[in-house]
């Protein structure tokens, strides 16, 4: 029989995001989605991770466990610390979505920069960073960079100036470390439409090295 896993979003476009990868990557998974925009939402408004946001998130860890999930993934960055949480409270392994991206960019060197558009992403993913550095031993400086007024900009429909804010800001970044990671896989799209020339190092985004690492983990199983 195969694996079940269940993908807790916060944001509607990701699960398609995750099921193509998941075809691609691992077609023998049965995938099932639990979908709560409010876990994010509320989270931007407080400005930080709240305890009743933390004990939704744990809820839907138990009732994707109960639905019959062999794992599950979180697979949004601001709610990480959330996923930690819960790990000791559910049955089955709970998967943070940055996990595989935070380790591979130990890989580069020791100045890593981390880039987003909401500053309630970017700290649970330094904080991810620094942890998994003292897991192996390892010393970094991590440097963040938020991407001023774009997360704004997408909100108000206006893609164009969302993508040029992004862009300014990993050019401002990419000068300044050895490697970049992205704490919102929304901004791998940009990635993707730099010019190779404007690619001077590793530039990381979660998704794909997410389930990399669960097609992996189900393997061994």
């Amino acid at each position: 029989m195969s694996k079940r896993i269940a993908f807790v979003n916060t944001v509607t476009t990701l699960p398609a995001i995750f099921k193509g990868l998941v075809n691609e990557l691992a077609p023998q998974l049965d995938v099932f989605n639990i979908v709560d925009e409010s876990l994010l939402q509320n989270t931007i408004r407080s400005g930080e991770l709240t305890k009743p946001t933390i004990l939704r998130l744990v809820n839907y860890l138990s009732m994707a466990q109960q639905a019959g999930a062999d794992m599950v993934m979180v697979t949004c960055s601001s709610i990480g610390p959330a996923a930690d949480i819960g790990r000791a409270l559910v049955g089955i392994p709970v998967l943070r979505v940055d996990e595989a991206m935070a380790e591979r960019a130990l890989e580069y060197g020791a100045r890593i920069g981390v880039a987003a558009t909401l500053s309630t992403t970017l700290k649970p993913t330094a904080d991810l960073i620094q942890r998994k550095a003292a897991e192996a031993s390892k010393k970094v400086t991590v440097v963040s960079k938020v991407c001023a007024g774009a997360f704004e900009a997408l909100s108000a429909g206006d893609t164009g100036l969302h993508d040029r804010l992004v862009e300014q800001g990993l050019k401002e970044l990419m000068s300044q470390v050895d490697v970049v990671v992205l704490a919102q896989a929304s901004m791998a799209r940009i990635v993707d439409g730099l010019p190779p020339e404007e690619k001077t190092l590793p530039i990381l985004s979660s998704p794909r090295l997410a389930i990399e690492r669960l097609a992996k983990m189900v393997e061994m199983n």
